[in-house]
Parts: structure tokens; C-alpha cells; sequence
């Protein structure tokens, strides 16, 4: 038995944020024709802090079965560390392992990407960011291929880290980029908004929303926690990546429910329902859109699968026995 090990600098070197977002609208659309299957993620508590996340998945095409294995670890920079471990549909053997950090900040974004691409207005094209983590980097630049952006207001709890990552951004991507001093500055005007932090209560209010705005909520992926407040759920076309994990892992979807703001029929759909013309994604330009993340195994089995097969085709990559 062999493996092909991708680090994280050759996953960035075999698949880049355009060539992810079309690999991840693929797999939400073959989930969406029930040709992905992928159960419950599993998460345990390890330590106070530290939790262990197991999300395993098949794929028919790729023909790929396997599972990301993640320890997540709140204040640590990266926060999300493990493996994605692939496995062939034919003969049963392990063919990859990958590092899950990479394939994991890559994947989140180019899915926010796909929603952003399907539910928010053409002419989008000013974005709010809040955060200042990995997520809000690649966040910018996936939201920038989707969307003529035109500034990228950028919030975040630490004033040096805001600044310091504006002028980092600005430089990267020929963008405007503007440090501002609270999330409500940020949202203000945007008709594009990110929420990419580890925040366990809400910084995003719905009552800051204008209409029109799409919102990706990102960062928060346990019940207990949650970015936006019950207004947000309310007020928005609410769609989701995956309706039976979101239902009881979705902190802002739980809070909203229990707290009566809403049923459980504010669900309106999943993005791959929505790309494959099963559901309605935007019905008028004045809808405010939420698209929830909360990640699926599908979607690092699909990026996974996708960066393996050009490591083999350019010869990269280390092979383990």
C-alpha cells in the first residue's frame, strides 16, 4: 500500500480558489441529485477547548469515499487542524491523505463563493468582512471572483490586526480595502456580507441589514454558538449547505427556532437544490439571502479528490509506504 501525502503548499500549488469553487458547485449539485451520501458529523469534546470532529462521506464522481478527522481548538492560529484521508471506491485502499487545514480554508470559501454566485444581487459589489482570521482572507478573494467588487470594508475585535490585514489585502488583490471601527460601520451600505469568526454570540444584528444584502454565515459550526442574532434568521431567504446537519448543528438556526422567531420552514433549501433550479434562490432584488455554512464532508472529499488527481498528473506530491 502506497499514499499520496499533500502538504498544505502543494494543495495551494494543485488547486487554486477558482478551480475549488467550480469543483465545490459541482458536488453541492450531485448532492442535491442524491448522488453524495454524508452522515452526521461527529463532534467530542476533548478537552475544554479542544473538540475532535469526524466527517466522513461517498462520492460518486469522483468515485472517492473517506473522511476529514479535525481537531478544533478555539484561540489557536490555525484553528482547525487534521487530515483528510481518501479512499478508493474500487479496491478498498487508502490513496491520499491531505493536509485538512489548507483543503479545509479553501473549500469554506469557495462554497460561500457558490452561494454568493447563485443567491446575491449581479451588481453586489460591496463586501463587509468580520474577522480577521484565515476565512477572511480567503473569503476576499473568493467573493472576488464571483462578484465586481468595489470595496472590502474589514472589521475586527483587534484594531492592529484589522489594519494590518486591510493593507495586506489591498496589496495582494489591487482592491480597496478599508479598516473600520465596529461590525455595524462594516455592515452599513454592504449588499454583501461575511461573518468568519470564532464568536460564540452574535455580532451581525438583522435590524443593520438593508435590503438586498446576502449574507454567508461562516465561522460559527457548533449549536452552541452563533455570529448573527435572531433578526437575521427572520428577516432572510435562509438556505443551507446541508438541511439535516444544519437542523441540529446550525447555532443561529437553533437559537431562532427555540426562541420562536421562526420554524423550522425558514429552511427555504440547499444551495445544491437552488443551482439545479429545484428551489428559488433570490425572487426580487430587495430579498435579504443568508446562505449558513457549516461545511460537509462532500465538499473536502470533492477539493480533496480534485487536488489529488492534479498532483498525480504533475508529479507531485510525497508518497508514503
Amino acid at each position: 500500500m502506497s499514499l499520496c501525502w499533500l502538504d498544505a503548499g502543494t494543495i495551494r500549488r494543485v488547486l487554486d480558489m477558482r478551480g475549488c469553487i467550480e469543483v465545490i458547485e459541482r458536488v453541492m449539485r450531485a448532492l442535491a441529485r442524491g448522488e453524495a451520501r454524508v452522515p452526521l458529523r461527529q463532534i467530542l469534546p476533548v478537552q475544554p477547548g479542544l473538540l475532535f470532529g469526524c466527517m466522513p462521506g461517498v462520492l460518486n464522481e469522483p468515485a472517492v469515499f473517506g473522511a476529514k478527522l479535525l481537531a478544533v481548538q478555539a484561540g489557536m492560529q490555525p484553528s482547525h487542524r487534521g487530515i483528510v484521508v481518501l479512499f478508493d471506491t474500487h479496491s478498498g485502499e487508502p490513496v491520499a491523505l491531505l493536509d485538512a487545514t489548507e483543503l479545509t480554508a479553501l473549500r469554506t470559501a469557495a462554497a460561500s463563493a457558490v452561494a454568493t454566485r447563485v443567491l446575491a444581487g449581479e451588481e453586489a459589489g460591496t463586501l463587509a468582512i468580520l474577522g480577521t482570521g484565515e476565512q477572511a482572507r480567503r473569503h476576499i478573494e473568493a467573493l472576488a471572483i464571483v462578484r465586481g467588487i468595489r470595496e472590502v470594508r474589514l472589521w475586527g475585535r483587534h484594531p492592529a490586526r484589522v489594519a494590518a490585514l486591510a493593507a495586506e489585502q489591498s496589496s495582494r488583490l489591487a482592491l480597496k480595502v478599508i479598516a473600520v471601527h465596529s461590525a455595524r460601520e462594516a455592515v452599513r451600505g454592504a449588499d454583501l456580507v461575511c461573518t468568519t469568526t470564532a464568536a460564540p454570540l452574535p455580532i451581525l444584528e438583522g435590524a443593520w441589514l438593508e435590503p438586498g444584502t446576502h449574507v454567508n454565515l461562516v465561522g460559527a459550526s457548533t449549536a452552541a454558538a452563533r455570529e448573527a442574532d435572531d433578526e437575521v434568521v427572520r428577516r432572510a431567504r435562509f438556505f443551507v449547505d446541508e438541511r439535516s446537519s444544519a437542523l441540529p448543528q446550525a447555532g443561529e438556526l437553533q437559537h431562532a427556532i427555540a426562541s420562536g422567531a421562526v420554524t423550522t420552514d425558514c429552511i427555504l433549501g440547499e444551495i445544491g437544490a437552488v443551482l439545479e433550479g429545484l428551489v428559488a434562490g433570490r425572487t426580487r432584488a430587495s430579498d435579504i439571502t443568508v446562505y449558513k455554512s457549516l461545511g460537509l464532508a462532500a465538499q473536502d472529499l470533492a477539493a480533496g479528490a480534485a487536488a489529488h488527481a492534479r498532483a498525480l498528473a504533475l508529479g507531485v506530491g510525497e508518497m508514503l509506504r
